[in-house]
């Protein structure tokens, strides 16, 4: 028996020999696709000149637009909470906040938690992570990586590698690089790419700051948009909630002139360098003062995004002269959207469409058909489970998204989603902690306004309130029809669907029963 067993162990281990000899282990990186996963901070759908926008005729776009010719263009992806680093974080682990621990712009993701860099890694790529990471603790999965602290400055910023790494909240030993942010941020992604190891197949995440409060932008672009005056958004003069029934106050472009005000007068007392100060209102009257502020507001904003569109032409060259562009998966995306004057508004957070929506690319010629458009609703927890796919390895851990690959090639699963679930968890009234659900035409937004246990929220709750929205009649979200007796039993189900859709992630609040009073009392 113990010869049967000694003799079928050598042949186990002849067949293993055979399975896993270099060549096999080549032929088999050959076959899977390299990854440049190229992110971008707040770089809204209404700039990038591939979405119905009142900008785009006045948006550099011509590498943007050039990936959505050769890939497809997603209509419908969102983020499942509309702030930086709990948006990344789902991006990583594939998992909703709750899930992967990250809820607020004060939390950090655990060096621990299993991501798909690492995931990636043990499957034989090469990982490398380069920009803005802003997850506070270092990067795990990574080759290679060298990220900015915290949030990075758009000039001469400051680089962390794993040779000197001190976690955000104790300090900053990085080495400062002379150039502009987003366009050293493509040099070190170029580099690496040349110079990686060419046995293995890579994926290159490439994080930009941009576009990210304070709009910078190279001096090559200073001149860019002189004496042009911009189209201004239909409800850019909404003051307040008297006929749109807006239940919150919202980040409104007043608070943009103050902060450039203050700036005007001290720099170096303020968290950021705004481009082209001085800037004042005084003397104008609440109109003309709001108009002002969205003119410079969008004049910087689409400067920044024209680096960004350099520099995606940069990448796509150099993919093209090292030969990789066939067999490079390209992504495009921004972490969350933004509201440019939209209801007078700056900022994000908000379920509104323009704060939901993540623009999104990619392009894969062996793979994704040319120039075609996908209008499923995909997450950003699916990102992972997507790239996993491709890479033939399994996704994160905690990962509750899933692969959208047969999505992209036009032949979307019978058994898709048809809702999505939404959750900004921090407590600011003027940006108050809410919940929603949305689908192809219906948006429930449920404002429960409560700090609950979260970091980084004010003590002050709201009164919590409901907004309901039909984004095919009222596509710009101008009135809250929650109270509309004709959309009465869409509200009811959709309710309904929004519990089962907590119950399905997890989201119970376990630990704050604090919300099932709030949910008993205003549901």
């Amino acid at each position: 028996m113990k010869q049967q067993l000694a003799l079928i162990n050598i042949g186990l281990l002849a067949v293993c020999h055979s399975a896993c000899t270099p060549q096999k282990v080549q032929q088999d990186n050959n076959d899977r696709p390299n990854i440049l996963f190229i992110l971008s901070d707040d770089h809204t759908s209404q700039s990038w000149g591939i979405y119905e926008s009142r900008l785009n005729s006045y948006i550099k776009n011509e590498n943007i637009r050039t990936l959505a010719k050769e890939g497809c263009v997603l209509d419908n992806a969102f983020c499942t909470n509309s702030i930086s680093v709990p948006s990344r974080a789902s991006i990583m682990t594939g998992a909703y906040s709750h899930q992967n621990g990250v809820y607020t712009l004060s939390d950090a993701l655990d060096p621990e938690a299993d991501n798909i860099a690492k995931r990636l890694h043990e499957g034989g790529y090469q990982t490398a992570l380069i920009g803005k990471w802003h997850l506070k603790k270092e990067p795990s999965g990574f080759d290679y990586y060298s990220v900015f602290h915290d949030q990075g400055d758009y000039v001469d910023p400051v680089f962390k590698t794993a040779d000197n790494w001190i976690d955000d909240d104790k300090g900053n030993n990085g080495v400062k690089e002379e150039g502009f942010s987003t366009d050293l941020v493509t040099d070190k992604t170029i580099a690496w790419i040349k110079d990686r190891d060419k046995t293995k197949p890579f994926m290159m995440f490439c994080h930009f700051k941009a576009t990210h409060e304070p709009w910078d932008f190279p001096e090559r672009l200073k001149h860019m948009y002189d004496d042009v005056e911009f189209p201004e958004p239909e409800n850019m003069m909404e003051f307040g909630p008297e006929k749109s029934g807006r239940v919150f106050p919202g980040q409104q472009l007043e608070n943009l002139a103050s902060r450039w005000e203050i700036a005007s007068k001290d720099p170096d007392k303020w968290w950021c360098r705004y481009p082209e100060l001085p800037f004042s209102t005084k003397g104008m009257n609440t109109i003309a003062a709001r108009k002002a502020t969205y003119q410079k507001l969008i004049r910087d904003y689409l400067r920044c995004g024209a680096t960004i569109d350099d520099n995606i032409g940069r990448l796509m060259q150099m993919l093209e002269e090292e030969g990789l562009a066939e067999n490079t998966i390209v992504v495009y995306v921004s972490d969350q959207g933004y509201f440019l004057g939209e209801h007078g508004f700056f900022d994000k957070r908000m379920m509104y469409e323009e704060s939901l929506r993540m623009p999104f690319v990619i392009r894969y010629p062996k793979e994704i058909p040319a120039g075609t458009r996908n209008k499923d609703i995909i997450l950003n927890v699916d990102f992972a489970s997507l790239l996993a796919d491709y890479a033939k390895v399994h996704a994160p851990e905690k990962s509750q998204g899933r692969s959208f690959r047969e999505n992209l090639k036009g032949r979307t699963p019978s058994d898709w989603r048809k809702n999505m679930y939404y959750r900004y968890w921090t407590q600011h009234q003027i940006r108050p902690a809410h919940m929603g659900i949305r689908n192809d035409r219906y948006k429930l937004m449920f404002v429960y306004g409560d700090p609950l246990n979260t970091k980084g929220s004010e003590d002050k709750v709201s009164i919590p309130a409901w907004e309901f929205h039909d984004l095919v009649n009222d596509p710009h979200e101008n009135h809250n029809a929650y109270n509309n007796k004709e959309y009465a039993s869409v509200i009811k189900e959709m309710k309904k669907e929004l519990l089962l859709l907590r119950e399905e992630t997890g989201d119970t609040d376990r630990d704050t029963p604090r919300m099932k009073e709030i949910i008993e009392k205003y549901w």
